[in-house]
């Protein structure tokens, strides 16, 4: 995952990174701290377990608990871990 500028709101929004399982445009549910701009830039990339949900039926989202642990990833670390696991898009 990493953090993007959302394009209406300018706030700071989770999203898988691109090469994910994942579509990059698929909504995290996360703890609201990974958004926090004075904790972690734009773009800063992180290693979350998540998991795929469709609450009630609705639009596919990644969830990850508020209390799990959080790795920040450098640049190389997460294309090492991108390298390493790649898959199929969902």
């Amino acid at each position: 995952m990493h953090s993007v500028p959302d394009p209406r709101s300018g706030r700071l929004r989770i999203r898988p990174m691109p090469g994910q399982a994942f579509a990059p445009s698929m909504r995290v549910q996360c703890a609201r701290a990974l958004s926090d701009p004075a904790r972690y830039p734009a773009g800063t990339r992180f290693l979350l377990n998540a998991k795929l949900s469709d609450r009630l039926g609705g639009e596919p989202f990644l969830f990850a608990w508020h209390g799990d642990k959080v790795e920040v990833l450098s640049a190389a670390q997460a294309r090492t871990f991108l390298a390493a696991f790649r898959r199929g898009r969902i």
